[in-house]
């Protein structure tokens, strides 16, 4: 019996009698034998795997991107290769490391520079962007920030509040950095300077904390906060609290992504809701097509995100609130 006869038992293609199908079957189970994933992954020239690069594998943001990527991955059959690159000076290596162990890589935000893009699509290694401006002819994925970060700012500057801080990054993040252009453009729109310049942290709620308890010591201090992200947020409730300073009345504050304690949060969060397990499904399907197709045009999509009104920016209770309560 011929190998190319059990290949094709087992693949389940090519014409093959009835009765040494069966008698291959037989052995097959009797043998417990099992095909060879890197032995198949060598002839077909491919790993079956796919890498995605995060700067930071804490909280819920990044754990529900990462299950839209492998819920997408999973149904193709791929693997996925996760790496943390933590600010780590070795990042453009370990990228490029993996790009030899995968057949395609998802790059999220500002884990390596441009350079290292570049030298992915000069190495032909198929290559999608989430959260990440667009260079190159790689394909990009991410939430629409800037709108909504406007809409959420109009909101507060409509309670009346002038000393409006955010405490968040630009300079880290993509994502933060459109937030902080939709902040400066609602105060545009109604004709004030924006109070101070952004107060940076981490999307991590411990450098929420820290930002805010420092924002909070000084004089004067601001009536609202525009966290950039719902960690953040939960943080700088703490902070206020401890400060002995009452949510809503004295302080507004609003967060990012509606994590799902947002609505749970005393008082619940205003926030932005964004497609948190979309983005990372989305961007599994884009790299998908590009490593199985020759398209030659990249593809830049947005995804939509909402603003959610609850009680902590200074507006009654919401029905859903009322309903949880």
């Amino acid at each position: 019996m011929s190998i190319a006869t059990v290949s094709r038992v087992q693949r389940g293609i090519g014409r093959v009698s009835p009765s040494t199908r069966d008698r291959v079957r037989a052995v097959v189970d009797a043998l417990g034998y099992r095909p060879s994933r890197i032995g198949r992954s060598l002839a077909r020239g491919r790993h079956d795997a796919t890498g995605i690069v995060f700067p930071d594998l804490t909280g819920p943001y990044y754990s529900s991107v990462i299950l839209g990527y492998e819920d997408a991955s999973a149904a193709d059959g791929q693997s996925v290769l996760i790496l943390a690159t933590h600010g780590r000076h070795a990042s453009a290596m370990q990228v490029l490391d993996l790009a030899d162990r995968v057949d395609g890589l998802v790059l999220f935000g500002r884990t390596v520079d441009d350079d290292v893009v570049a030298e992915l699509h000069d190495r032909g290694v198929p290559t999608v962007l989430l959260a990440r401006p667009a260079t190159g002819d790689a394909d990009t994925v991410h939430a629409e920030n800037a709108s909504s970060a406007e809409a959420l700012t109009a909101h507060l500057i409509g309670h009346g509040h002038e000393r409006i801080a955010f405490i968040g990054d630009p300079e880290a993040s993509p994502d933060a950095d459109e937030r902080w252009e939709g902040f400066l453009a609602a105060h545009a729109t109604a004709g004030l300077a924006p109070w101070r310049e952004p107060v940076p942290s981490a999307f991590r709620e411990a450098a929420g904390r820290e930002a805010a308890a420092t924002l909070l010591r000084g004089s004067p201090r601001p009536t609202a906060i525009v966290c950039a992200n719902d960690e953040i947020a939960i943080g700088a409730m703490d902070a206020a609290r401890t400060a002995g300073i009452r949510l809503p009345d004295d302080l507004a504050l609003t967060g990012w992504d509606d994590i799902p304690v947002a609505r749970h949060l005393t008082p619940a969060l205003t926030t932005v809701r964004q497609p948190m397990h979309e983005l990372g499904r989305r961007a599994a399907e884009l790299l998908r097509e590009r490593i199985t197709t020759t398209r030659l045009q990249p593809r830049r999509e947005t995804l939509p995100t909402e603003l959610v009104i609850r009680s902590s920016c200074g507006c009654p209770h919401t029905q859903e609130e009322a309903t949880r309560t």
